[in-house]
């Protein structure tokens, strides 16, 4: 498997506090990355890492096969579009694209100028004056015609509403199709992320919780219910992502290769949402007091 972002030990530490602690992570390339996680967990400190905007305190972190940041060929092979998808309200749009090409030297004008003609913008019209779904539409451009093998996008959806959210994730599917990207894009919003990604990473407290395939995640979690049972007797192939208990039943969340064979319990599959929020969920799992099985 070629990464196009691998990181082992990976940290980051603002004083006291660590955002990101032994991150390890492989990106498989030729894949939409989705990075989900709650607020804080450090998906935009990962990001960061991963465009060279910070350096490591802890570990190491390659991108394409390189540190990030570390010359100019190397970050011209990676695209980013950060929060709040920043542009120049003073300029216009056709302002933006010569500033790309001057600043890119793999700059695609031609694909930028008909991407804008696509989209019904005016070249003419100054980003301020712009819709926040035509600033998101115009930092993608930015992003996708410096023609680059990687693009990192930061929640750039979070502040539209859902009509411009759904335009947004379609050009990216288009353009990630089209010109053979990798994307790894975070989100807190895992109904866009179902969408568009088919690699998921969760990050929970600073640290990755599960990543892979979406395909594969979803077919090897499962949710277990059934008469109450200590998690400790669970079969040694199924590992336990989260547990809840009522005064009799048991419900388990549960990760495994292996066909579950059980006829006590009622097996059912997660979907995205589910898987995410059960990952989440363990924050509070591993706080919680052992629970006595009355038997």
């Amino acid at each position: 498997m070629t990464a196009v972002l691998r990181a082992e030990g990976l940290g980051k530490k603002y004083g006291s506090r660590w955002a990101l602690s032994d991150c390890d992570l492989d990106v498989p390339d030729g894949h939409v990355a989705g990075l989900v996680g709650p607020n804080g967990a450090g998906k935009t400190t990962l990001l960061n890492l991963a465009v060279g905007q910070l350096t490591p305190t802890a570990g190491h972190i390659r991108v394409l096969g390189e540190r990030p940041g570390s010359g100019p060929a190397q970050l011209a092979k990676v695209g980013f579009v950060a929060q709040d998808t920043p542009t120049y309200p003073g300029l216009t749009i056709a302002e933006h694209l010569r500033l790309g090409a001057r600043l890119n030297p793999g700059w695609d004008d031609a694909l930028a100028r008909d991407r804008i003609a696509r989209l019904g913008l005016d070249p003419g019209r100054k980003a301020g004056r712009l819709s926040g779904g035509q600033r998101a539409q115009l930092a993608l451009t930015l992003g996708i015609a410096k023609r680059p093998r990687l693009l990192v996008l930061d929640e750039p959806v979070a502040a539209l509403d859902p009509l411009a959210r759904r335009e947004f994730l379609q050009g990216l599917m288009e353009a990630a199709a089209e010109h053979q990207l990798s994307v790894l894009l975070s989100s807190h919003l895992v109904s866009d992320l179902e969408r568009v990604c088919d690699y998921l990473v969760v990050l929970v407290d600073s640290r990755v919780r599960v990543a892979g395939e979406v395909d594969h995640l979803l077919a090897t979690h499962h949710r277990l219910t059934g008469p109450r049972r200590d998690p400790g007797r669970l079969p040694s192939d199924q590992h336990l992502v989260t547990a809840s208990h009522t005064e009799r039943q048991s419900t388990f969340v549960v990760r495994t290769e292996a066909a579950i064979h059980d006829p006590a319990w009622t097996v059912t599959r997660l979907n995205l949402e589910d898987l995410v929020l059960a990952y989440m969920d363990q924050r509070t799992e591993t706080r919680r007091p052992t629970l006595e099985v009355q038997r």
